[in-house]
């Protein structure tokens, strides 16, 4: 079994896993070599010896490495890992184009051509940012959503397969066969029943979240939200679909998604752009950390660790969302603090949001520094 991985703290990784660290799930994952299993560091299961572990930045790099997901701590409900992003906009690019599917029918090379960079630089990026290569980890998402699909829905294996993005059962049943050893339909643990009307599944997301703040932003923006539930009808020249997707806060650390769409194979796309559209995947934890070394910013975000980002159901911007400023914050904010957003650097869009949501200008901010300075 192959062992390479990035760069990762193996031994700090061991004691967090030996733990069952809650605050390091879907940071990173670990490959089990006496088994061939690879689990999130809170996997229930009794912690292997150090010897027998081996943690890669990402569920495809396991994959990659010969490793199958674990059937008990299932890895496709860790939260969506985010902390990376913004430190590679052509990664960060080039996982929207996949999550939508461009490695379902497309080849790496098209990817490259669309993102405007070469093969090879795309594929020294997605090593270097995910451990994995393009392909790797298109295909662990599709893996990982059959997976989910298979667990949460009652879905049949055919509706599984055209839903996860495979282009046909059989490589569908091939995968899983060569992944697990046994057919998809094995992993359900209950028969069959006929479908309810649409798509369940629950998406995870890090906590802290400010789930009345983010609804009252959708709301205000013209989003359509009742009784805490956010709704949108699909478009099919949009989202190839006819439908209708709905959100509705759960437990903590989760969120449920329903979809209601005439072509299964919709919903990948269409469960990206939720993600979006929530900020599932923000890292509150390295926003904090980032944007506290501001001294306008750290009460701020203390105040209201999880303030999120609402994003646009679609999202064409040549910035990563987590780092644009918004066009009002050139008008209201003089050239100084626009420099100054640049320490804000992967997050200067949350930086920005934190100011708004306190109602705090470039004034105000300018004379608590001269404050400081005449102190």
């Amino acid at each position: 079994m192959e062992t390479r991985h990035t760069e990762l703290d193996q031994d700090a990784c061991y004691r967090a896993a030996a733990t069952r660290d809650a605050r390091f799930d879907g940071r990173f994952f670990g490959g089990v070599t006496s088994t061939g299993i690879y689990c999130r560091p809170v996997c229930p299961a009794r912690t292997p010896k150090r010897e027998n572990m081996i943690f890669y930045p990402t569920a495809a790099a396991a994959e990659e490495a010969g490793f199958r997901a674990c059937l008990r701590c299932r890895p496709e409900t860790a939260p969506d890992m985010g902390a990376w992003r913004g430190t590679s906009n052509t990664v960060s690019r080039a996982l929207t184009l996949i999550e939508a599917g461009a490695l379902d029918e497309g080849d790496v090379d098209t990817l490259a051509g669309r993102l405007g960079v070469g093969e090879r630089q795309l594929r020294r990026l997605f090593r270097q940012h995910l451990g994995a290569a393009p392909v790797s980890v298109a295909q662990t998402r599709r893996v990982l959503l059959a997976k989910a699909l298979i667990h949460e829905t009652d879905l049949t294996m055919a509706e599984v397969a055209l839903a996860s993005g495979f282009g046909s059962v059989r490589r569908f049943n091939e995968t899983f066969q060569s992944l697990y050893g046994r057919p998809p339909s094995a992993l359900r643990r209950r028969k069959e029943r006929p479908g309810e009307g649409g798509v369940r599944l629950t998406l995870s997301w890090r906590p802290p979240y400010d789930w009345d703040a983010m609804l009252a932003a959708l709301q205000a923006r013209g989003d359509t939200v009742e009784d805490r539930i956010w709704s949108r009808l699909l478009d099919p020249d949009l989202d190839g679909a006819e439908g209708r997707v709905s959100v509705t806060p759960e437990k903590p650390g989760r969120v449920e998604v329903r979809v209601e769409a005439s072509d299964l194979r919709a919903l990948p796309g269409i469960l990206a752009r939720v993600r979006r559209v929530f900020d599932l995947s923000a890292d509150p934890e390295a926003i904090a950390r980032d944007l506290s070394a501001d001294t306008a910013l750290q009460p701020l975000v203390a105040a209201r660790p999880g303030l999120r980002l609402p994003g646009d159901w679609v999202d064409a911007g040549a910035e990563p969302p987590n780092d644009r400023l918004p066009p009002d914050f050139f008008g209201n904010f003089d050239a100084r603090l626009i420099g100054r957003a640049d320490q804000w650097r992967p997050w200067r869009a949350y930086g920005a949001l934190h100011l708004q949501t306190a109602g705090i200008g470039a004034a105000d901010i300018m004379e608590r520094d001269d404050g400081r300075q005449a102190a």
